[in-house]
């Protein structure tokens, strides 16, 4: 069995923001490629400005949010390329650990889920009210 290869540093630094709960609802808000200022984002999240703008590096710094200047204002926004890149890169690591299961061809009936024996469905006398083909009623008690 082969190791699967360590997750290198980028992608480390990208899950580590994404464990705060509150850095979850900063990251909610650039839903749809939204740009917001850091008091945009405090004042949405009723957070400091102080505490938003180091949630916010912290995003930066995973590669979850980039940041662009607008004259005294610095706007954030949501990086998809990159988010894409490390969810491909923890998509193909855990492929490696945990691969996901085989489809079972459909046209065999082999995806259907087993059908479990009723308890006591082993005994010819389990179910009074069943009809019972080509069985004589000694045969059932």
């Amino acid at each position: 069995m082969t190791t699967p290869p360590a997750l290198h540093g980028p992608t480390q630094d990208f899950l580590k923001p994404l464990a705060s709960e509150t850095r979850q609802q900063i990251m909610m808000l650039f839903a749809g490629g939204v740009q917001l200022t850091v008091g945009e984002v405090a004042d949405r999240c009723g957070l400091g400005q102080c505490t938003t703008s180091e949630q916010l590096a912290v995003l930066r710094r995973g590669g979850l949010v980039q940041s662009s200047r607008d004259g005294k204002l610095v706007r954030y926004r949501a990086d998809p390329g990159t988010i894409s890149a490390r969810l491909a890169e923890l998509q193909g690591y855990l492929a490696c650990c945990c691969p996901p299961p085989v489809e079972a061809d459909t046209d065999s009936g082999a995806g259907d889920p087993p059908v479990q024996a009723k308890p006591g469905s082993g005994s010819r006398a389990a179910d009074p009210d069943a009809v019972a083909v080509g069985v004589s009623q000694d045969e059932l008690t």
